[in-house]
């Protein structure tokens, strides 16, 4: 009489080997999402090199659009105005996207969550390390009115680039609606702060949101990559 395999069990323990192998859905998902992303990381990329050499091409002086924008903000000023872009401005700022950043960093390492925490620190460094010497290196003049920094580098906006990588990164970690709508308000919310306290001409908050996208995109396929090359290996020893 032949020994028969032991049944399936049904209480929903599993092994450890199972634990650790992928599943096929979750593969195809992940491979699925990871074109897409990809796709928009790259045409991020592109639009900001685009912006790059029109500014350039216009002597790093603002743009049409952007003396419109200015006047228009500057017309519509207001105290309750400056106190909303404010608001924005500080909690974005150096100081507080650091302590964020470590924040999600930590809560992702305390959940066990390794690779969602080596995702969000490796997008936050490296936005921080590209956009900070770019600036820079551009140095195209701020609004001679700003009403925040007195820093001469305005492209791009770093603030919004930031904030941008921050609310993406999350996004696409955990896949919840109210992220994309409450992230999106931010975003625009300090997109608009930016140029509001006229710390900004309008296309260096649509370069650092140009820059943000692109750099929270190729991270997360990035960090995707390896996390599938790992799975696959580690299911082939588990074989």
């Amino acid at each position: 009489m032949h020994d028969q395999a032991p049944p399936p069990r049904h209480d929903g323990a599993t092994s450890e080997a199972e634990a650790r192998e992928p599943t096929p859905d979750v593969i195809r998902e992940v491979d699925a999402r990871r074109y897409v992303v990809l796709s928009v990381g790259v045409v991020a990329t592109v639009a900001f090199a685009v912006l790059r050499l029109v500014v350039a091409l216009g002597g790093h002086e603002p743009l049409p659009l952007d003396v419109w924008w200015h006047w228009f903000t500057l017309a519509t000023e207001s105290d309750p105005g400056i106190f909303l872009a404010w608001i924005p401005a500080v909690l974005g700022g150096t100081i507080g996207m650091i302590v964020i950043g470590i924040a999600l960093v930590l809560l992702f390492l305390w959940r066990r969550r390794r690779w969602d925490a080596v995702n969000m620190a490796a997008a936050i460094a490296l936005v921080v390390a590209i956009g900070a010497p770019m600036a820079a290196i551009i140095a195209r003049a701020r609004p001679e009115d700003s009403l925040a920094e007195r820093v001469a580098t305005s492209f791009p906006s770093g603030h919004t680039a930031v904030a941008t990588t921050v609310v993406l990164t999350l996004a696409l970690i955990l896949r919840r609606w109210y992220i994309w709508v409450f992230g999106s308000a931010w975003v625009v919310w300090m997109m608009w702060s930016r140029t509001y306290l006229h710390a900004h001409w309008l296309s260096d908050v649509v370069a650092g949101l140009l820059e943000g996208i692109a750099v929270a995109c190729l991270v997360w396929v990035a960090v995707e990559s390896v996390r599938d090359r790992r799975a696959v290996r580690a299911s082939s020893e588990y074989a």
